[in-house]
């Protein structure tokens, strides 16, 4: 297969030629549902690292399909190099078919079952049969289990690549993460008690998976992504992979952020205080005004804050930014 034909056969889920090589190989295949693959070695006496790679859960950000693509193909030309039971997800099948965000409803707000009046999307329906493939996945066995939800941001960063960290993993396995991020060239992490019904908030959650939300630089066309960015982040994972270690891939320490406020649009009278080109992790002094909502005020409180994800087309309710404060160690 070409190229080309590898990323598309991803981004359509098919996941044929992948599933067949590692299947004559040996390995135990199921296919739960379209567009997630489970690998596993078949020999529950082996404890093995499980590892959950899951990309387009936002239908626009293709750079992390095309990378997952690539490892993939690369893997089932040597099957039996596979050292981890491996679950691939990939997310809102409808939306990256469209080149769109989502349809109805943000993927990555529905890994919940309190959804309101967005338990009609299509989404919803998808966030359900991805909760179940991912509850059997990591109720399977017992042993160390590890998620990475790969993304790309809307906005330019100061930090290109950077993670968001539930902070209700145990401290043993956010140190751990964090070594394996910046080694990954992850150039800044988010500690985030502030939990959103996100992809990787509930699998630390439900199933105490180390995990994270990865951002790997800006949306981009499906095919046309620059991946030389990634190349750090792609050995690293093709690494763990092939190793079925958690160690970093080499030594670097990431910029440390946490969260210290959250800002939630709670009518359409919402306006933030900077434009669209504001990039994530700018920084804004003390009693900078943030945004106004209706007769409310977000501010930046005593000390120097950075913004992140600012968007306030989001439905209310719903984030509509973070602010974070670096961490003093």
């Amino acid at each position: 297969m070409s190229n080309d034909d590898v990323v598309q056969a991803l981004a359509e889920a098919d996941f044929s030629d992948v599933a067949d090589r590692f299947a004559n190989a040996g390995f135990q295949v199921n296919l739960p549902a379209k567009g997630i693959l489970q690998i596993t070695s078949g020999t529950p006496a082996v404890k093995r690292l499980r590892l959950l790679l899951s990309v387009g859960v936002h239908g626009d950000e293709t750079a992390p399909i095309e990378m997952l693509a690539h490892l993939l193909q690369e893997l089932a030309a040597v099957p039996h190099a596979l050292q981890v039971d491996l679950m691939v997800v990939v997310g809102n099948l409808a939306a990256i078919a469209q080149g769109r965000r989502y349809l109805d409803a943000d993927l990555n707000r529905l890994f919940t079952t309190e959804r309101g009046d967005l338990q009609i999307t299509a989404e919803a329906e998808r966030a359900d049969a991805i909760m179940r493939a991912t509850a059997a996945f990591f109720d399977a066995e017992e042993g160390e289990k590890w998620h990475f939800d790969l993304h790309t941001a809307i906005r330019k960063s100061f930090y290109p690549t950077f993670a968001i960290v539930p902070d209700v993993i145990a401290d043993h396995a956010k140190l751990s993460l964090a070594a394996w991020l910046g080694g990954a060239g992850i150039e800044a992490i988010i500690l985030n008690s502030k939990l959103a019904p996100t992809y990787s908030a509930y699998t630390a959650t439900q199933f105490g998976a180390t995990s994270c939300t990865a951002e790997l630089g800006q949306i981009g066309t499906l095919g046309k992504n620059d991946l030389s960015q990634f190349a750090l982040t792609s050995a690293a994972i093709d690494t763990m992979l092939r190793s079925g270690g958690t160690l970093a891939f080499r030594k670097a320490i990431p910029h440390v952020f946490h969260v210290a406020q959250e800002i939630v649009k709670r009518c359409d009278d919402f306006r933030l205080n900077f434009d669209r080109s504001t990039q994530n992790f700018t920084q804004m002094e003390p009693g900078t005004l943030i945004a106004t909502d209706g007769e409310a005020r977000y501010c930046v409180g005593s000390v120097t804050e950075y913004v992140v994800f600012p968007n306030p087309d989001v439905r209310i309710g719903q984030r509509a930014g973070l602010m974070v404060v670096r961490r003093v160690h």
